[in-house]
């Protein structure tokens, strides 16, 4: 467990994806990407799905950021992307902490692929039938208007969204929906930025550590250590060029300033500082692997 400033952080591996390679990567050649990835016979390089556990010590809140696949898969479906769900992670790390699934106060959506949210619920009972919230007393954050492209997405990438992970948040109070382009949040030390280049409305929370210190949960702005690197944008990405830019912005950031990034998707590392001295950015000093 890693205490920073009034924040106690882990970074829980719970379960692990497989998707294709060149997705992951979009132009750039498998020539360069292929030195640091887990193939397998299909193409695809394994995913971790991070959940980042944050306790804010002065108040108590426990915070999660993301909940990944979940357990509402069947065989069939567990096979196509290579789902390996461990959901148990969460529980396991939370009583480390002397807490429970009860205590959740928060769960940010940072969006509402599957991979990053299928962990908000689970079947009541048999599968396909209704779902119950799983961290039921939590509050849980979603931007306003990502939710509204997840409801009506386009042809592009609809296959990213199930709609039983998100759907019972728009008849349920526990559903916080943050709006506007400057959102804020009523979390003592904790905001939230925006991200468009993945997909619209991406809500990234920043956790303030004091002394000008900040932990950055980056999300799928940059999955995984590999890309860090400017130019190497996923085929998913609905806007490429905007994630260019936001990356560029998130090395200069970390230039300027004492910025730690949480990972969603890094098989190895979790929680990192940035090495922003040299030509290219890279992954400097692991703090959570």
């Amino acid at each position: 467990m890693l205490q920073l400033g009034n924040w106690q952080f882990e970074s829980v591996v719970n379960g692990t994806i497989r998707l294709d390679g060149g997705a992951m990567f979009g132009v750039v050649p498998k020539v360069l990407w292929s030195k640091s990835q887990n193939i397998d016979l299909k193409n695809r390089i394994l995913l971790a799905t991070r959940t980042l556990i944050a306790r804010h010590l002065p108040t108590g809140r426990i915070v999660l950021v993301d909940t990944g696949t979940g357990s509402k898969w069947s065989d069939e479906e567990a096979e196509r992307y290579g789902v390996e769900s461990t959901p148990e992670a969460i529980d396991k790390a939370l009583s480390a902490m002397d807490a429970s699934a009860s205590d959740v106060t928060d769960v940010i959506a940072t969006h509402l692929h599957f991979d990053h949210c299928g962990g908000m619920v689970d079947w009541e009972d048999a599968a396909g039938g209704s779902v119950r919230v799983r961290f039921a007393n939590a509050k849980h954050w979603v931007h306003r208007e990502h939710f509204n492209h997840a409801c009506a997405p386009t042809l592009r990438d609809r296959a990213s969204f199930l709609s039983v992970d998100f759907e019972w948040m728009g008849r349920d109070e526990r559903a916080q929906f943050v709006e506007g382009i400057s959102p804020t949040s009523d979390l003592a030390d904790l905001k939230f930025e925006l991200s468009h280049g993945h997909t619209p409305y991406q809500l990234l929370p920043v956790f303030d550590l004091g002394g000008g210190a900040e932990l950055f949960f980056v999300g799928d702005m940059a999955p995984t250590g590999a890309h860090i690197l400017p130019a190497w944008v996923m085929a998913y990405d609905l806007f490429p060029l905007k994630s260019v830019d936001e990356r560029v912005a998130l090395v200069n950031r970390c230039k300027e300033h004492d910025t730690i990034i949480a990972f969603p998707h890094d098989v190895r590392r979790g929680i990192v500082r940035l090495d922003v001295t040299g030509k290219k950015p890279k992954v400097g000093e692991v703090l959570c692997p």
